[in-house]
């Protein structure tokens, strides 16, 4: 079966970064699976595994717009330490949670602490990153009418 849009798509893959550092991989692990032509899957490497099938391996290099953007700096913010307090052991690198304007869930990193401030990004951790895939295709199949319905896979290996 060809990988098209409404295809249930199982994936082995490896994600690198320019420096060659990896970044993710599903190498001893199960597969991910995925819904093609949903939303899923970060949009550039959709669009690489298009019209691909069960067998396939490729290697896909995305460019930080075709992956998770580039880093927007109104998405980085400079906080006073003390609206911090709360969280105990804060320290560079924790991720924290907290509301958008439209109540919608955030992930902030935090990028840099000082005595004063602490600098919180909520850009996606690749963001600005060239991507490098390497992936070979395991199972492709129709989704069924209620993951079609839903938008996503019954597997619970969902990207998204």
């Amino acid at each position: 079966m060809i990988i098209s849009e409404g295809c249930v798509v199982t994936i082995h893959y490896t994600l690198t970064n320019d420096a060659g550092d990896i970044l993710d991989t599903s190498s001893g692990q199960e597969p991910m699976t995925y819904l093609h032509g949903f939303g899923g899957m970060i949009p550039g490497l959709e669009f690489a595994l298009e019209e691909k099938s069960v067998g396939d391996t490729l290697t896909v290099d995305l460019a930080p717009n075709e992956g998770y953007g580039p880093v927007n700096p109104e998405l980085i913010h400079d906080v006073p330490i003390g609206a911090l307090a709360q969280i105990e052991n804060l320290e560079v690198g924790m991720q924290l949670r907290s509301k958008d304007d439209q109540g919608g869930d955030i992930t902030l990193m935090v990028d840099a602490l000082s005595d004063t401030h602490a600098r919180l990004n909520a850009n996606h951790p690749m963001a600005g990153e060239s991507l490098h895939f390497d992936i070979s295709i395991e199972h492709v199949r129709p989704a069924t009418e209620a993951e079609l319905a839903k938008g996503r896979t019954n597997s619970g290996q969902d990207a998204n």
